[in-house]
């Protein structure tokens, strides 16, 4: 059952038939498969520009997508090849503050696995928790903390992968590995730690700032949870990597606006393409 405006709704949608139509649209538009999937998130959209595209298609011509509202976000679906490997990128993402819900946000990873991708790499901006990070640092995200009050895989069971999805190493621990000696490789500082998200779009309070470094979160965004328990189900492998946009420190004077967020993952953006270049072929 699909809403007025064409979007999911929810617990009713068929997702696994929905995710067939999506990639049946996509390989009518010049799609033949993809073994990668990319999900770019704020402000790290122009990687998919760098793509040698077959194909670009936006968001709300995907059938069960609908336009992204996000700011940084191109809103677009672009197939083709990057750096030798046939990738499906996501030039942005959909989030839960726009009033989807977790199951629509991961959506994309349906698609991604119905076209035959079997490895996501997953990226986002965030603020930094951790005293020892600095805005524009690269970081690798060893896990995460859901703390957006929803979950991908609740609902009927689809039937393709475990009912009880486990998520340790949620984040491949051989591609872990292998982000770290490529940046070792290229020369690339790369911090690493566990990432937490919220629904937003109001950032948190300085209360809860404390409460989440108290449940060791390392870095904090509104987005990759969902996308990433979705892909585990699929058993996908995953890599997960985030830009350090700006400190979200609850004895800081004053917190980043959303534009500051989107100048600094600008700032940080040839950074982050030339690590993740270094590390499709390894994926």
């Amino acid at each position: 059952m699909m809403s007025a405006m064409g979007q999911p709704s929810s617990n009713h949608t068929d997702w696994p038939a929905l995710a067939l139509r999506a990639a049946a649209a996509l390989r009518s538009a010049g799609v033949d498969r993809a073994d990668l999937g990319i999900m770019l998130g704020s402000g790290l959209g122009p990687l998919a520009d760098e793509v040698e595209a077959r194909c670009v298609v936006p968001f709300a011509d995907v059938p069960g997508m609908s336009a992204s509202t996000a700011p940084g976000h191109a809103g677009r679906v672009v197939v083709g090849r990057l750096e030798g490997r046939d990738v499906i990128a996501f030039q942005g993402r959909l989030h839960g503050y726009e009033g989807l819900d977790a199951r629509a946000c991961a959506f994309p990873v349906r698609i991604m696995h119905a076209l035959g991708a079997r490895s996501l790499l997953v990226s986002n901006a965030c603020g930094g928790l951790a005293p020892h990070l600095r805005a524009g640092d690269l970081l690798l995200q060893l896990d995460l903390i859901n703390a957006t009050g929803d979950q991908a895989l609740a609902g009927p069971d689809d039937g393709l992968g475990e009912r009880f999805t486990v998520m340790f190493d949620a984040y491949d621990p051989a591609y872990l590995e292998r982000a770290r000696s490529t940046a070792r490789r290229i020369d690339q500082p790369l911090r690493e730690g566990v990432y937490l998200a919220i629904r937003g779009p109001a950032y948190a309070t300085r209360a809860e700032l404390r409460a989440y470094r108290g449940m060791g979160a390392d870095v904090i965004g509104m987005s990759t949870v969902h996308e990433v328990a979705m892909a585990r189900h699929l058993g996908m492998r995953v890599l997960g990597l985030s830009v350090v946009t700006d400190m979200a420190l609850p004895d800081a004077p004053g917190h980043a606006s959303g534009d500051d967020v989107l100048r600094m993952a600008d700032r940080s953006g040839e950074r982050f393409r030339a690590l993740v270049r270094a590390i499709v072929p390894q994926l």
